[in-house]
């Protein structure tokens, strides 16, 4: 496959899982961007790989982490929230949507990553594994992390007396 079509095939998705990862339309693309030139340069050896596209991924993510460990000023969260929406209420839905996603950005960077592959890509633990460049297990763990966030800063109770 050549590079250029493995963008056009892959390209969309790749800017989807940046968005996903930075929780910025503009910052995706332009880390798309930066990602997809870096990997131009190399394209030949990253072809050659079994699986191009988990590679291409890896990059995306250390591109999005390094961008973060880079950045001076950091949003803050807030434990308050506002009062909750009837169902069938358009905007209440947006707006919860919203406030999971600030709470998703929030996270640190392996656990939203985690998130990101899991339920947006739909990727199994494995292949995020190798895009992550850990063990499954250490999947799981990140996940599991996560979800406790989480649940703690929702208010959800834990569960089974476990912590939160």
């Amino acid at each position: 496959m050549t590079f250029e079509e493995y963008v056009a095939s892959r390209g969309p998705a790749l800017v989807r899982l940046a968005r996903l990862l930075t929780g910025d339309e503009h910052r995706a693309e332009d880390l798309t961007q930066d990602v997809l030139s870096r990997a131009y340069v190399h394209w030949r050896r990253i072809s050659r790989a079994d699986r191009p596209d988990v590679y291409v991924r890896r990059m995306l993510v250390n591109a999005n982490n390094s961008w973060w460990r880079r950045r001076s000023n950091r949003e803050l969260a807030v434990d308050t929230f506002a009062d909750r929406p009837q169902r069938g209420d358009l905007d209440g839905e947006v707006a919860d949507r919203d406030e999971m996603w600030r709470l998703i950005l929030a996270l640190p960077d392996r656990q939203r990553a985690v998130l990101v592959l899991r339920y947006y890509e739909d990727l199994d633990d494995t292949t995020i594994a190798q895009i992550l460049d850990c063990s499954p297990v250490t999947v799981r763990t990140h996940a599991m992390r996560a979800f406790a966030n989480l649940r703690g800063r929702c208010g959800v109770p834990a569960k089974d007396g476990s912590r939160p």
